[in-house]
């Protein structure tokens, strides 16, 4: 076979040419010094992301409430050792994944007047998409609940808005959580806070004077707490009985709060009294804010 001859002259030529090439499409030297470098790096380093929520962790729940408070609003009944108010006190926190998003704890107290339970739920929400804030998602999911609730027409102020999302996401863009944040941290066995006596049915809903939109103790948005809140209550009778559920749901920056108290009467003709678990409930979530503040 005949080997090819190498030409340094033809050589040089073409590297000649081919530096000639690549200066006209860099555009010239870098003489001029505000030449933009166009790789998907530095774009992706310099685009802003949304600002993140106030809050990185949650708080310890079944510490949070005083003991005080804890005492208006479980209080005791009869005879009773101090072993057994501590250990009615210090509650049971919920089974999470993860206690930096998620979090809760519940109380029972058995008394003269009925069963009272008491649960708290906290979580903090993330926004996945560096176009929304996490305070922005946490507003869209308050929203939902808010709608959720179906307070009586007049009361209800947020509403949820779109937030943009990857193709075929979830809302939040991590994968495996629902659309309203709560698929992450919270075990399925922690979700039911006051929980019907054993062989009673649910129970559905009965006439009550405070579901009227006029009346002071009606499901409304409450003003002055947090960064938005909204209140429900719900008379429900069953076989066993009667109970009223009282809710507080309130947001402070990204971190939204869930207060459900509720009190259980044998007696179908012992209401329990609509305004003083209304009152119990939010002096507890205002109490929950202001710790939020400091």
């Amino acid at each position: 076979m005949q080997r090819r001859s190498f030409v340094p002259g033809a050589a040089l030529a073409t590297a000649a040419a081919l530096a000639a090439t690549l200066t006209s499409c860099t555009g010239g030297s870098g003489s001029g010094g505000g030449a933009t470098d166009t790789k998907g790096g530095d774009t992706a380093a310099t685009t802003q992301s949304a600002e993140p929520g106030k809050y990185r962790t949650l708080p310890e729940p079944c510490g949070l409430p005083s003991r005080n408070t804890l005492r208006r609003l479980l209080p005791p009944g009869g005879e009773e050792s101090p072993q057994d108010a501590e250990k009615v006190y210090a509650g049971t926190a919920d089974i999470t994944y993860d206690t930096d998003r998620r979090v809760g704890c519940r109380w029972k107290r058995e008394g003269p007047d009925g069963t009272r339970h008491l649960s708290l739920d906290f979580e903090r929400v993330v926004s996945y998409d560096p176009a929304v804030s996490d305070d922005d998602k946490a507003q869209n999911v308050y929203a939902k609940k808010e709608q959720a609730a179906e307070l009586p027409a007049g009361t209800g102020s947020a509403k949820p808005t779109p937030t943009p999302s990857a193709k075929g996401g979830t809302g939040d863009g991590k994968p495996g959580a629902d659309g309203d944040g709560q698929g992450t941290g919270k075990a399925t066995d922690g979700g039911k806070a006051s929980p019907a006596p054993t062989g009673s049915p649910s129970g559905s809903p009965s006439t009550d004077p405070s579901a009227s939109p006029g009346s002071p103790v009606a499901p409304r948005v409450l003003d002055g707490l947090a960064d938005a809140a909204f209140l429900n209550d719900k008379l429900i009778t069953a076989d066993s009985g009667v109970h009223r559920d009282v809710s507080i749901v309130f947001r402070s920056s990204n971190v939204i709060v869930t207060i459900t108290y509720d009190q259980w009467s044998a007696d179908k003709a012992a209401l329990p009294d609509s305004k003083d678990l209304q009152d119990k409930a939010q002096a507890l979530a205002q109490e929950l804010a202001d710790r939020f503040n400091d």
